[in-house]
């Protein structure tokens, strides 16, 4: 006798939709048929959807920046992704320059993240670094991390690894097999200017300093036969370089992630009387890289959200210099994405995301896998509504959405079940080998 079975739904494979029955034991997927085997629990789906869990590769739980922290902690923040059909998430450890402190900060996030109701990962975070790359890379493994999040800019913050030390870290990716994380943008492009605001954040941060820094690093990526993971992509420009200059080694060698306000929002909106909360880097673009990203989403490889979330009141200050950039959006991506690509949406959500995350056991509804499974009625009149985080707003809120989670399941235990949270008890997630 199976724990659950999940009977009559319309579920997602990779092969496509396929009406089946699931049958659930031991956390594990252990049947996928049509025909009825007798289980503990019974939950009869009535032709409603089953997609594998979301995988968030991109969050930002009690990020630190020194002046203020991000609203969401560990159990907010999984608690408004269980409510968006996140099973599971990859967050970031604070960025050092040695191996001692790497470890450092691997214990003390891990120990923060017990609060998690759902299950998560980390990516490794490297500043400016110190010492010898390879001992740091097998310490980074050695805890069971397979990303290395590196930033190209911050250099005011000391946060900026420059170009030797990339090189030097995409070949030791190939070696050791692991993926480099980057934030891109040119550095030399960056303009702090003490007196602009958050309508100027465009201008601060404009689209050539990222496209310039990606084509960069991307040849980089193709000398060295290494690994690398652009995050939070947000111009079409930049896609349409890459496409155009890059066709050998995007999304085999060079993998893009992008985040659903890329695809909802331009620039304009940073003129409103509320723009502040439209802040985040890389920025919002114009509505012609905006069209530029549609066109071009087959080579989105991955969606993450970014989320990094403020209250309002954080986000009202005269200077950019000392508005927190970052927004909230974990809830929400699911409905926001599928609206926008359809059924596009899910494997870059899902099992691309295990894949370039070395998450082995997720991302696919497959005999042998988690029971990490959402149960979601589509809804084309239906619209955003409400938060379940700690933020007091929500940029999507109003906005168009393609249904709703009704359940989330974790290593097949209900963590929302009928929209009502019922509390769960996330794990770490060891990495494997990235190949």
């Amino acid at each position: 006798m199976y724990t659950k079975a999940l009977l009559g739904g319309k579920v997602y494979l990779k092969t496509g939709w396929q009406q089946t029955n699931i049958y659930i034991e031991n956390e594990k997927i252990a049947l996928l048929s049509d025909d009825i085997f007798p289980a503990e629990e019974v939950i009869r789906l009535d032709g409603h959807e089953v997609l594998p869990g979301i995988i968030d590769p991109h969050v930002h739980f009690e990020l630190d920046l020194g002046f203020i922290k991000s609203v969401d902690d560990f159990y907010s923040g999984s608690v408004a992704a269980a409510y968006g059909g996140v099973t599971s998430y990859v967050d970031f450890l604070d960025p050092v320059d040695n191996e001692i402190d790497l470890e450092k900060a691997f214990h003390k996030r891990l120990d923060l993240a017990k609060k998690s109701v759902i299950d998560y990962h980390f990516h490794a975070c490297i500043k400016n670094p110190k010492g010898n790359l390879e001992v740091f890379v097998k310490k980074m493994k050695a805890l069971g991390m397979n990303t290395l999040k590196l930033f190209t800019t911050y250099s005011d913050s000391n946060r900026r690894t420059y170009d030797p030390e990339i090189v030097e870290l995409l070949k030791l990716s190939k070696k050791y097999h692991f993926l480099i994380m980057a934030h891109i943008e040119n550095d030399d492009l960056i303009d702090l200017n003490p007196s602009f605001t958050y309508r100027d954040l465009a201008k601060s941060r404009p689209q050539e300093a990222e496209t310039t820094e990606a084509l960069k690093l991307a040849e980089f990526t193709r000398q060295t036969g290494g690994w690398m993971y652009m995050v939070h992509l947000s111009s079409g420009k930049t896609l349409e370089a890459l496409i155009q200059n890059y066709p050998d080694i995007l999304n085999k060698h060079f993998f893009v992630e992008s985040c659903p306000q890329y695809f909802t929002f331009t620039n304009d909106v940073l003129e409103h009387h509320d723009g502040y909360l439209y802040t985040f880097a890389p920025p919002l673009r114009s509505a012609h890289e905006k069209d530029l990203l549609f066109a071009n989403e087959h080579a989105v490889y991955t969606i993450g959200t970014d989320h990094c979330a403020f209250m309002k009141h954080d986000k009202i200050h005269d200077h950019l210099s000392e508005t927190p950039l970052g927004i909230g959006g974990i809830e929400h991506a699911l409905g926001i994405m599928r609206n926008h690509l359809g059924d596009d949406a899910i494997e870059k959500m899902t099992s691309r995301v295990a894949e370039t995350q070395s998450l082995k056991a997720k991302g696919e509804i497959d005999i042998g896998f988690d029971a990490d499974l959402i149960i979601f009625k589509p809804d084309q009149g239906m619209r955003v509504h409400g938060n379940h985080g700690s933020c007091d707003y929500s940029v999507y809120e109003n906005l168009p959405t393609a249904g709703k989670v009704i359940s989330t399941i974790l290593r097949g235990q209900f963590v929302l079940k009928d929209g009502e949270f019922l509390g769960g008890k996330g794990q770490w997630i060891k990495g494997s080998d990235f190949h």
